[in-house]
């Protein structure tokens, strides 16, 4: 499933085409992806203009004049690509071959924008990412996003928030991380990287990265960091490039061959001086991939 990084980079490469361009009609060609369409949702995002996008964890979000915001969620396999001109054509190099079968193009919109006519088409073979139809001035109480934490991209994640969070917890460091009601967004990949970058081993104890004062310790500082880095880095990249993911442009990432310890079980640990293995272990019926030796 695509993580934060792909999804900004999704985001990153749609507005070009979809900021401030008029949504001339939505076409939706199915009645449901993974979710039924709100009620009358073409007709509602059809003949409004679209003034930015930005991101919220892992959805996507296209606000509306008149204060609605379309919110997208890619699921296991969804993309966008952008078709524009007389010859439509999705640009870049593939890596993993795209369906090119119009039964999984569900959702099409067509846009006038400062560079003409465009479209912006939504496959999605596997059907389980959706579409909804939110108001900007209660988003944070719609469903998807009541109760999130923070961002691990903006300034409000640093270590005394995770103290705040990680105090008195014996749940495993792996596991904390990835509630999404303390990080949003933040999924097993980027904390498999996180935790090899900050040399903490994932079945530590949340709470031990806290003092008995409830100030954080100097490890949980490096976490903080290392978090921040990973995730950065994979935005620079473009995002990973893992099974069905695709960039809007229809070229693919490739931060997963800069993953230090992510699915490379058996190899050696890439930590300089430290010769250990990469172990993989299953944490909540998810893959954990860590080095044992340098992992603490």
């Amino acid at each position: 499933m695509p993580e934060l990084p792909e999804v900004e980079t999704v985001k990153r490469g749609l507005a070009p085409t979809m900021e401030g361009a008029l949504l001339v009609r939505a076409e939706l060609r199915r009645p449901d992806l993974r979710f039924p369409f709100p009620d009358n949702f073409a007709a509602a995002v059809s003949g409004r203009r679209i003034v930015a996008l930005s991101r919220r964890a892992k959805y996507l979000m296209i606000d509306l004049e008149g204060g609605d915001v379309i919110v997208a969620h890619l699921g296991m396999s969804g993309s966008f690509r952008v078709e524009a001109g007389a010859e439509p054509a999705t640009p870049g190099a593939f890596h993993h071959p795209r369906s090119k079968d119009e039964k999984h193009d569900h959702v099409v919109f067509h846009l006038d924008g400062q560079s003409g006519r465009a479209r912006v088409i939504y496959n999605d073979p596997r059907r389980f990412g959706f579409m909804d139809l939110a108001r900007r001035d209660t988003i944070a109480e719609h469903a998807f996003f009541r109760g999130l934490g923070e961002e691990p991209t903006g300034n409000a994640l640093d270590a005394a928030y995770l103290a705040g969070r990680f105090a008195g917890k014996s749940q495993p460091l792996k596991s904390a991380l990835l509630d999404q009601r303390t990080i949003a967004g933040l999924g097993n990949i980027y904390v498999c990287e996180a935790l090899w970058r900050s040399g903490l081993s994932p079945k530590r104890e949340a709470g031990t990265l806290v003092d008995k004062r409830g100030l954080a310790k100097p490890a949980l500082f490096a976490l903080v960091e290392a978090i921040r880095a990973v995730i950065a880095d994979a935005i620079a990249a473009g995002g990973s490039s893992l099974k069905d993911h695709i960039q809007a442009d229809g070229s693919l990432g490739y931060f997963q061959h800069a993953f230090s310890v992510y699915d490379r079980e058996g190899e050696a640990c890439r930590k300089p001086g430290c010769g250990g293995t990469v172990a993989r272990i299953v944490q909540a019926g998810r893959s954990t991939f860590h080095c044992p030796r340098c992992q603490k």
